[in-house]
Protein backbone atom coordinates (compact mmCIF):
# COMPACT_ATOMS: atom_id res chain seq x y z
CA UNK A 1 0.00 0.00 0.00
CA UNK A 2 3.12 2.39 0.56
CA UNK A 3 3.49 2.59 -3.04
CA UNK A 4 0.40 4.13 -3.22
CA UNK A 5 0.57 7.25 -2.05
CA UNK A 6 3.57 8.08 -4.79
CA UNK A 7 1.94 6.56 -7.71
CA UNK A 8 0.65 9.32 -10.10
CA UNK A 9 -3.38 10.64 -9.72
CA UNK A 10 -3.20 9.42 -6.16
CA UNK A 11 -2.87 11.44 -2.90
CA UNK A 12 -3.93 11.60 0.57
CA UNK A 13 -7.61 13.05 1.04
CA UNK A 14 -8.24 14.15 4.73
CA UNK A 15 -11.65 13.84 6.36
CA UNK A 16 -10.29 13.77 9.43
CA UNK A 17 -11.92 17.67 9.97
CA UNK A 18 -12.17 18.87 13.85
CA UNK A 19 -16.01 18.94 15.50
CA UNK A 20 -15.55 22.56 15.05
CA UNK A 21 -14.77 22.30 11.51
CA UNK A 22 -17.33 19.44 10.40
CA UNK A 23 -19.94 21.84 12.50
CA UNK A 24 -19.38 24.73 9.96
CA UNK A 25 -20.25 22.42 7.16
CA UNK A 26 -23.45 20.63 9.04
CA UNK A 27 -24.63 24.30 9.51
CA UNK A 28 -24.10 25.21 5.75
CA UNK A 29 -27.05 22.88 5.26
CA UNK A 30 -28.83 23.13 8.09
CA UNK A 31 -27.81 20.41 9.93
CA UNK A 32 -26.56 20.26 13.68
CA UNK A 33 -22.91 19.76 14.85
CA UNK A 34 -23.85 15.98 16.84
CA UNK A 35 -21.66 12.99 16.09
CA UNK A 36 -24.38 11.38 14.07
CA UNK A 37 -24.32 14.01 12.36
CA UNK A 38 -20.58 13.78 11.67
CA UNK A 39 -20.54 10.44 11.30
CA UNK A 40 -22.84 10.67 8.06
CA UNK A 41 -21.13 13.39 6.71
CA UNK A 42 -17.65 11.06 6.54
CA UNK A 43 -19.90 7.72 5.70
CA UNK A 44 -21.54 9.80 2.62
CA UNK A 45 -17.68 10.33 1.39
CA UNK A 46 -16.64 6.78 1.28
CA UNK A 47 -18.59 3.86 2.96
CA UNK A 48 -21.32 1.20 1.72
CA UNK A 49 -24.22 0.24 3.38
CA UNK A 50 -23.98 -2.47 6.71
CA UNK A 51 -20.19 -2.00 6.39
CA UNK A 52 -17.24 -0.46 8.63
CA UNK A 53 -15.81 2.36 7.19
CA UNK A 54 -12.15 1.25 7.42
CA UNK A 55 -13.21 -1.50 5.71
CA UNK A 56 -14.52 -0.06 2.64
CA UNK A 57 -11.48 2.35 2.69
CA UNK A 58 -9.03 -0.88 2.32
CA UNK A 59 -11.20 -2.54 -0.55
CA UNK A 60 -10.83 0.70 -2.57
CA UNK A 61 -7.08 0.68 -2.00
CA UNK A 62 -6.70 3.88 0.12
CA UNK A 63 -4.56 3.58 3.45
CA UNK A 64 -6.82 4.84 6.43
CA UNK A 65 -4.88 7.32 8.64
CA UNK A 66 -5.99 8.91 11.86
CA UNK A 67 -5.06 12.20 13.56
CA UNK A 68 -3.89 10.91 16.66
CA UNK A 69 -3.05 13.81 18.84
CA UNK A 70 -5.58 15.17 21.28
CA UNK A 71 -5.36 18.63 20.38
CA UNK A 72 -3.29 21.81 21.26
CA UNK A 73 -2.73 23.53 24.82
CA UNK A 74 -0.42 25.73 26.09
CA UNK A 75 2.72 25.14 26.85
CA UNK A 76 3.42 26.06 30.34
CA UNK A 77 6.50 28.92 30.68
CA UNK A 78 6.11 30.17 27.07
CA UNK A 79 4.76 32.61 25.57
CA UNK A 80 1.90 31.44 23.17
CA UNK A 81 3.11 27.97 22.43
CA UNK A 82 1.17 25.15 22.26
CA UNK A 83 1.94 21.14 22.24
CA UNK A 84 -0.18 18.93 21.60
CA UNK A 85 -1.76 16.30 24.00
CA UNK A 86 -1.57 12.61 23.50
CA UNK A 87 1.60 11.85 23.47
CA UNK A 88 1.77 9.85 27.24
CA UNK A 89 -0.46 6.95 25.65
CA UNK A 90 0.75 7.13 21.93
CA UNK A 91 2.30 4.00 21.63
CA UNK A 92 -0.97 2.12 22.67
CA UNK A 93 -3.24 3.77 20.60
CA UNK A 94 -0.92 3.29 17.67
CA UNK A 95 -0.79 -0.49 18.35
CA UNK A 96 -4.11 -0.35 18.64
CA UNK A 97 -5.13 1.45 15.29
CA UNK A 98 -2.63 -0.41 13.41
CA UNK A 99 -4.19 -3.94 14.53
CA UNK A 100 -7.79 -2.18 12.42
CA UNK A 101 -5.72 -1.25 9.27
CA UNK A 102 -4.89 2.45 9.82
CA UNK A 103 -1.65 4.16 9.22
CA UNK A 104 -1.67 6.74 11.50
CA UNK A 105 0.02 10.11 11.41
CA UNK A 106 0.97 12.68 14.35
CA UNK A 107 0.72 15.98 13.32
CA UNK A 108 1.98 18.27 15.29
Amino acid sequence: MWKSFSTPGQGIMAIDESNATCGKYLASIGLENEEANRKAYQTLLVAAPGKKMVDVLIEQNIVPGIKVDKGLVPLAGSNDNSWCQGLDDLASRFAAYYQQGSFTGLLL
